[in-house]
């Protein structure tokens, strides 16, 4: 019974080893971005570099055989230092696009909702009278539809720096409004 036991413990040793090999000698060569690269910046040759890696099934990063696919191109979102590419963080498209501006609007906690903004989101500025200012309810708020590009929270001053994308005609004035600080962000709804 003993003999038999320790026979069972060295095949399972020997299948537990197996396995364990052959996870790790399963590699494949793919993508990895060597230097951090910023939302829409262009994708250069020398940001990316080839890595043996052993992937889940569940990624899909870009084969370096496939490098000239993703070089030339712009990247989607922030991409870090030592991330394996994946198609999803590359783009053709160019932001702003033709026809569209993008604005950075300065805004406290208070003048934007409690949810976090995604990018994506169609938000409005809404003019606002000011922190001693009085709002009647015969004038409507001036108001300028946009979509969110990203949100960066300054930590100097607490501040959030919302970029939104607007037509380009109403850009001047969502900038001017921007600057005075009078202005607040409604979110629209999320269903598309």
């Amino acid at each position: 019974m003993l003999v038999a036991a320790s026979i069972a413990a060295i095949c399972l040793g020997a299948l537990l080893a197996a396995f364990a090999w052959s996870a790790t000698s399963t590699t494949r060569s793919v993508l990895a971005v060597r230097v951090p690269v910023e939302r829409g910046a262009l994708i250069e040759s020398s940001d990316v570099v080839a890595v043996q890696v052993s992937t889940d099934p569940a990624l899909d990063p870009v084969p370096a055989s496939q490098s000239d696919t993703v070089v030339g191109q712009r990247a989607a979102v922030d991409i870090a230092a030592g991330t394996l590419l994946t198609r999803a963080q590359v783009t053709t498209a160019v932001v702003p696009p033709a026809g569209f501006s993008m604005v950075g609007v300065g805004l406290p906690a208070a003048s934007m909702p409690g949810e976090p903004l995604l990018a994506g989101d169609k938000v409005r500025i809404v003019a606002t009278p000011g922190e001693q200012g009085e709002v009647t309810t015969q004038d409507a708020p001036a108001t300028i539809d946009a979509t969110v590009v990203g949100v960066r929270v300054n930590d100097e001053n607490g501040q959030n720096v919302v970029s939104v994308l607007v037509p380009t005609d109403d850009a001047p004035e969502l900038a001017a409004r921007a600057a005075t600080g009078k202005v607040a962000l409604v979110l629209d709804s999320r269903e598309r």
